[in-house]
């Protein structure tokens, strides 16, 4: 086997599990098996997060209170649900490298992102542009154009960079490259910056598996005076993050991808410490933002929680945040600079048994710097060719296929193990051939 970096991938895989400090975690987690019986490759973390064996228990516990209790649970349930949101605030904090008054779990990701918008894109005739990938996701971009255009901006017709005055500026890569040069991200913001407003770009693009150097990107905007905020969907839980460090001003993430918390399962908002009192700013309330101490007075004024916690709207859902509530304790206990470091090995591991494959069909299109990605690596099929992913999925590999030519692979090193990369590379020689 291909030696890559400093480790030394020229053990077997099972030699590598058994080295591995973080191979326990692996039975925390229900996997999903083939009509054979047999597990399958899950190799999808990035797009829904496996179940934890606790979250059965943990819903069960809420059900069990509801039955028992009807509304006292509000007060009186094992884990009360009026401040039940709070018991994840902690490890949301250690997760994004945050302090807890700058994190809060509520609603879902692009609802959040519109909510944090309405109080951080504040256009002014000079400075109104947003800076995204052109690449982002799909929704983001929606959620872009939507925000614009609610302001009284038009996009243009002329197309996406030709025209200075289209009030959304998307970040390109370079003729014949799949990614973006930080670079070039830097060299754009320092050009349009005084007509910036708001940059707002994936911690790591869900396409190519790119992670973005978001601390340069942070300084190089407050620099031109610019707000900046990141959605974290595919890097909370996936790469270590500092985001009161770096001094971002909000960032947005779901939880139901390395998160694990459920399909559908609650998002999550940061908010930097600085804008904590800044009652100012525009927002959209509900009483779940009021301030706790005079909430339940019914009072016909709103006066807001100071922190992330005065963005929510309404009191969340229960059964999500005692599924996320399970997850989250598993990363406690394993923490993220040892997942991380599991994932640069694991990640690496599956890029050296690809190269080995050497097929023309294929190739890896997400940064080959261990500092540029997280544990997504994003494969380019030759020819838009979906019949490889089709043969992979016949064969036990649960992967995605994402439009127009593109296979993700993530192993996840909270549940994923150097077996799963082995004989993910074996299937794929086999279906190449």
């Amino acid at each position: 086997m291909m030696m890559s970096g400093a480790h030394n991938f020229t053990l077997p895989a099972d030699r590598l599990d058994a080295e591995d400090r973080l191979t326990a975690f692996r039975s925390m987690f229900l996997f999903p098996s083939g009509a054979d019986g047999n597990e399958l490759i899950y190799f999808t973390g990035n797009s829904l997060g496996l179940q934890p064996k606790t979250a059965r228990k943990y819903i069960e516990e809420e059900l069990d209170d509801w039955a028992r209790l009807g509304v006292e649970g509000h007060l009186h349930a094992r884990h009360p649900w009026l401040p039940y949101h709070e018991f994840v605030t902690a490890s949301l904090a250690r997760l994004v490298g945050a302090k807890p008054i700058e994190v809060v779990a509520m609603n879902s990701l692009t609802v959040n992102l519109h909510l944090l918008m309405v109080s951080f894109y504040r256009p002014t005739p000079e400075r109104y542009k947003i800076a995204i990938e052109k690449g982002a996701f799909p929704s983001d971009q929606y959620a872009v154009e939507s925000q614009v255009r609610f302001h009284g901006f038009e996009r243009s017709k002329v197309g996406a960079g030709r025209d200075a005055r289209d009030p959304v500026i998307e970040l390109a890569p370079r003729e014949g490259e799949a990614c973006l040069r930080t670079e070039d991200i830097i060299e754009t913001i320092e050009r349009e910056g005084d007509s910036i407003s708001l940059i707002l770009l994936g911690g790591v693009n869900y396409y190519t598996g790119q992670a973005f150097d978001m601390k340069s990107i942070t300084e190089a905007g407050h620099k031109k005076g610019c707000v900046v905020g990141f959605d974290l969907a595919h890097a909370a839980g996936n790469l270590i993050l500092e985001l009161h460090d770096w001094n971002v001003d909000f960032a947005a993430w779901c939880s139901y991808k390395y998160l694990n918390a459920g399909p559908g399962g609650i998002a999550g908002i940061f908010v930097h410490e600085r804008h904590a009192e800044a009652f100012d700013l525009p927002r959209f309330a509900g009483w779940w933002g009021h301030d706790k101490e005079t909430r339940f007075l019914m009072g016909p004024e709103f006066h807001p929680l100071a922190g992330a916690e005065g963005w929510q709207l309404s009191n969340p859902p229960i059964f999500q945040l005692a599924a996320l509530r399970a997850s989250l304790e598993i990363f406690d206990e394993a923490t993220m600079p040892a997942l991380r470091e599991k994932s640069t090995k694991l990640t690496g591991y599956l890029e050296s048994l690809l190269k080995q494959i050497q097929s023309d069909r294929i190739e890896i299109i997400t940064p080959g710097d261990p500092e540029q990605r997280g544990c997504q690596l994003s494969i380019r099929v030759r020819n838009a060719d979906k019949g490889l992913f089709d043969a992979l999925s016949e064969h036990g590999v649960v992967a995605d296929w994402r439009e127009p030519d593109v296979i993700r692979v993530a192993p996840v090193p909270l549940y994923n193990s150097f077996q799963d990369v082995y004989r993910f590379s074996e299937v794929l020689a086999a279906c190449l051939r």
